[in-house]
């Protein structure tokens, strides 16, 4: 049994949650794609962050090898890789979201007490945490949100992966201090696979119909 969080421990935690989802509400209304991708490294630096605090708080040391991962391939691997088709496919902005930044931001704003709402139910006094899971919940929502508000393939994927930080935060944060670690392992195994295999698709697109709108997708119907 992992001892408790002490009350800094858990205040720096709920801080640099409550950082992710700025962040992540940024990536919403963020249009240049590079920016967004500094923001994702940013936001998952933050969440590395949570995980170290947690292990060491609480003696979780496995959480230890899950910040590592965190490090090593979201702030560090993904954005570079995502930088790196940025400049090939020589698209940088996202000029045609489905809503404009103040409604994009408003909608959010609904998805994220929306998310405080369905997490009121497992709020526990015992638990020192009990704001973390209303924000992994809206961070998971608007990433979400992003992912349909949004056409470049690239930006999609930066909203996957920042939902995905949301359903981390989640896990590393509650009372069990995160999944155990092959699954854990697993999770890190399929996305590494899944952004790979969307980087090859964003190439095709831009090669096929000189843009990665997914939108015009739609003129492959037969």
């Amino acid at each position: 049994m992992n001892p408790p969080l002490n009350d800094i421990a858990a205040q720096w935690i709920t801080l640099l949650a409550t950082l992710m989802l700025v962040l992540q509400l940024f990536m919403v209304v963020q249009k240049e794609l590079t920016t967004n991708i500094r923001l994702f490294a940013l936001q998952s630096f933050l969440l590395a962050t949570v995980a170290a605090l947690v292990a060491s708080t609480a003696r979780a040391w496995h959480v230890f090898f899950v910040a590592a991962l965190i490090a090593g391939g979201k702030v560090i691997f993904l954005p570079w890789f995502l930088q790196r088709l940025v400049r090939q496919v020589q698209i940088s902005l996202e000029s045609k979201p489905l809503l404009n930044a103040p409604l994009a931001m408003l909608f959010c704003g609904g998805l994220v007490l929306l998310g405080y709402v369905a997490a009121r139910p497992f709020a526990s006094v015992e638990q020192p945490l009990n704001n973390i899971l209303g924000v992994a919940i809206g961070q998971v929502l608007a990433g979400l949100f992003m992912m349909i508000n949004r056409r470049k393939a690239i930006t999609q994927v930066l909203a996957l992966l920042a939902a995905e930080n949301g359903i981390f935060l989640a896990a590393i944060s509650l009372t069990t201090y995160g999944m155990p670690l092959v699954v854990e392992l697993g999770i890190f195994f399929d996305l590494f696979i899944a952004v790979m295999v969307l980087g090859i698709l964003v190439y095709r697109i831009r090669e096929t119909f000189s843009t990665i709108d997914v939108g015009r997708l739609n003129q492959l119907k037969g």
